[in-house]
């Protein structure tokens, strides 16, 4: 499904996907700047962080500075995923995302992969999708893995789940030159199927609406990988449940029965296998 990745994008993909392929878990924990802080307990960040890995998540994502107050240590079994954008509840236009970071500047700081958010629709669509297209572009220079993460959203959309507009969504990431693409679940697994039946990169789908009970968490979970999504990016389900951890836990144990069962494969036949990166790397 995916040809002319370099060997170096190869192995950070490999790197993401280390416990055995799709469905991924990965947990954004890039909100603060747009809603303030989230919540904390004793430990503060570096103990969450550290819940979170150390229970199953394939994948972490931070802003920059927030990365400064984690132990590097919480990442020898997760990936990092820097995240480039940003913009708050209180601006103009909340819709409206900026580039705070690069990719050279995520390089310096570990990052595995870097990611951007573009709102679909919104009055400063224009310049977002440039920005996915430059940082695309920087992507390909340092075999960086790009994760897009792109919500319809906009003055002019009045339903975000709508399948056309987030099947439209996937094609924005796919034909910038995304490896992965985060984007709403539609409401159904029949709607998702038809959505991401012919997407050639992995759609990992967004947390959805708050869930306090991990029974609700669960089954939205089998819900949309009865759609055929090859993942979840799941924040506030996660960190502000009553404990991150076990929350954690529950879904990629859950995650693990679909490992190796056909769901979301796109990256499979560019990823160097075991022997090939020992044969090549000594």
């Amino acid at each position: 499904m995916f040809t002319n990745l370099s060997f170096g994008r190869r192995i950070r993909l490999r790197r993401l996907y280390s416990d055995g392929g799709d469905p991924l878990l990965v947990v954004p924990l890039d909100h603060p700047i747009s809603d303030g802080p989230i919540p904390m307990r004793d430990g503060g960040l570096d103990a969450l962080v550290g819940q979170i890995v150390d229970n199953g998540a394939d994948a972490v994502v931070l802003h920059k500075g927030g990365l400064r107050h984690v132990s590097p240590d919480r990442f020898a079994k997760s990936s990092l995923i820097v995240h480039l954008s940003a913009s708050t509840m209180h601006a103009q236009d909340p819709d409206a995302k900026y580039l705070v970071s690069g990719v050279d500047e995520a390089l310096r700081h570990g990052a595995d992969a870097v990611s951007v958010h573009v709102n679909l629709g919104s009055a400063e669509e224009r310049q977002q999708i440039t920005d996915l297209g430059r940082v695309s572009d920087l992507c390909d220079r340092w075999n960086v893995p790009l994760l897009a993460m792109i919500y319809p959203r906009g003055p002019k959309v009045t339903n975000p789940r709508d399948p056309a507009l987030v099947a439209h969504a996937i094609t924005v990431a796919t034909e910038l030159g995304a490896d992965i693409v985060k984007t709403p679940y539609v409401g159904s697994p029949d709607e998702m199927a038809d959505v991401v039946k012919n997407a050639a990169i992995p759609v990992i789908v967004a947390g959805g609406p708050r869930r306090t009970a991990v029974p609700d968490v669960l089954a939205y979970v089998d819900e949309a990988l009865r759609g055929g999504v090859s993942g979840f990016a799941m924040g506030r389900n996660v960190f502000e449940s009553a404990d991150p951890g076990a929350m954690t836990r529950q879904i990629a144990q859950r995650l693990r029965q679909f490992r190796g069962h056909g769901i979301g494969e796109r990256h499979a036949a560019q990823t160097p296998r075991p022997e090939e990166l020992r044969t090549l790397v000594g």
